[in-house]
């Protein structure tokens, strides 16, 4: 029997999953990727395993595929050439045929890995059902700027119903990058395209797009989140890849319509899709509507969210223990960061109206957030609403974090400087050094 080479790591990643267990239980997920991974064999195969995985979760999953490459290579095979415009292949009388058969194929060979169930291995028991069909009607896009696409078409309508029908039994949905017209013709589409159309009929929960590239900020680092404004700007810039602005552009038009949530992941990072879905940091970039992160004050409904901040750093001493009844008495002192839903930070502001002065308290970032500058503007927050207040110093008390207080312009001071009331409540076994701040 094999042992894990770190079960705690193992084990506590394991529960910080579980809230997205059970949030995705039920859901919609459009999963679209293009032939590049396809050809990938050994990654593909991987990267259907995890999908399995989803499956096995609950999640209700629509798999929409391209086959640029596989189209490439019936035509190099046949001594036929490609021609491209605006990015979009021109799709003649040969190619057309090209598609058919690479659509043929990978319908066939995405079908047989899906149907995989050997033992110990991540399909054992597995059993997937996979419904695939006529779902997509299309349209030639006809000729732009004097050239004619001739079959290569766009997304007219999305029979939604009928995929409704096979993911409420149970089927994985496999929509290929082709789509048929009311007179029987057959129209190359780009998997992107299809990708959004299918999410936004199906008002799918999340649309996961698979690129060779992210977006990436000044010093190279991955944006992992974008607004659909912040998306419209990106695409103004350079430095993107064609496919990269193809998938950007279908993923911002389908946040702007009806989908939750668009995710965009590298084709070659192993385990992207599990580590976006199941980890608070995600590997990718995701793509909202309007921002998953706000500054706000705490609610009654955040007392969990807060205990589970503060309650390691309670343990560790860094914060004087603070239950439920308490929290639920100062809640309306409290500030807190929320971010997808979850409280990353939060902090507390006693106001000593007389006095003129105000105690900074219970500031607790969660550790993967602390270089993201959560704990500077909970404290700018803190100072604002000091100063609705007239409130003219702010003082906190800390035995681990004097270096931060003095880089946010505190000074150090004695007990005396304390309200009266407040040293009276001063515990000297503790001793906590004592911060003072002019607003």
């Amino acid at each position: 029997m094999s042992t894990l080479p770190h079960p705690e790591a193992f084990v506590r990643w394991f529960r910080q999953a579980a809230p997205y267990v059970h949030a995705f239980r039920g859901r919609t997920f459009v999963v679209g990727f293009g032939g590049e991974l396809v050809a990938e064999r050994g990654r593909f195969v991987k990267f259907l395993h995890d999908l399995n995985l989803l499956a096995a979760l609950g999640i209700r999953l629509v798999l929409v595929h391209g086959a640029r490459p596989q189209i490439e290579a019936e035509l190099r095979a046949k001594r036929q050439r490609s021609r491209y415009a605006k990015g979009l292949r021109i799709t003649d009388a040969p190619s057309l045929v090209a598609v058919k058969h690479a659509a043929g194929f990978l319908r066939v060979e995405i079908e047989a890995l899906l149907s995989q169930g050997l033992p110990n291995s991540p399909m054992a028991g597995a059993q997937i059902r996979v419904a695939s069909g006529n779902f997509i009607a299309a349209k030639p896009i006809g000729v732009l700027d004097g050239v004619d696409f001739q079959f290569t078409g766009m997304v007219r309508k999305v029979d939604s119903a009928a995929i409704a029908r096979r993911l409420e039994a149970g089927e994985v949905v496999l929509v290929p990058h082709i789509g048929y017209s009311p007179t029987g013709e057959v129209f190359n589409l780009t998997w992107e395209d299809v990708a959004e159309n299918v999410a936004r009929a199906l008002k799918a929960d999340k649309l996961l797009l698979y690129v060779d590239q992210l977006p990436t900020g000044r010093r190279g680092q991955i944006i992992s989140e974008l607004t659909a404004r912040e998306a419209e700007t990106l695409l103004k810039k350079d430095g993107l890849t064609a496919a990269a602005a193809r998938a950007i552009e279908h993923g911002l038009r389908a946040v702007r319509a009806s989908v939750g949530r668009v995710h965009l992941l590298s084709r070659r990072a192993e385990g992207a899709t599990l580590l976006e879905l199941f980890t608070h940091s995600g590997v990718g970039t995701m793509i909202t509507a309007d921002p998953v992160e706000r500054l706000r004050q705490a609610k009654i409904e955040d007392i969990g969210g807060i205990l589970a901040l503060i309650e390691p750093l309670e343990a560790d001493g860094t914060l004087v223990k603070r239950n439920r009844e308490r929290l639920e008495q100062e809640i309306s002192n409290f500030e807190v960061i929320e971010h997808d839903g979850t409280i990353r930070a939060c902090a507390a502001l006693y106001p000593y109206a007389q006095e003129k002065v105000a105690e900074l308290a219970c500031l607790a970032v969660a550790p993967e957030y602390r270089d993201a500058g959560y704990g500077e503007r909970l404290l700018q927050a803190c100072e604002a609403r000091a100063k609705e207040m007239k409130i003219r110093r702010i003082f906190a008390l800390t035995t681990r974090a004097q270096h931060w207080f003095l880089t946010q312009s505190f000074k150090e001071a004695g007990v005396s400087v304390l309200p009266e009331q407040r040293q009276t409540l001063y515990n000297w076994k503790r001793g906590s050094k004592v911060f003072l701040k002019r607003l």
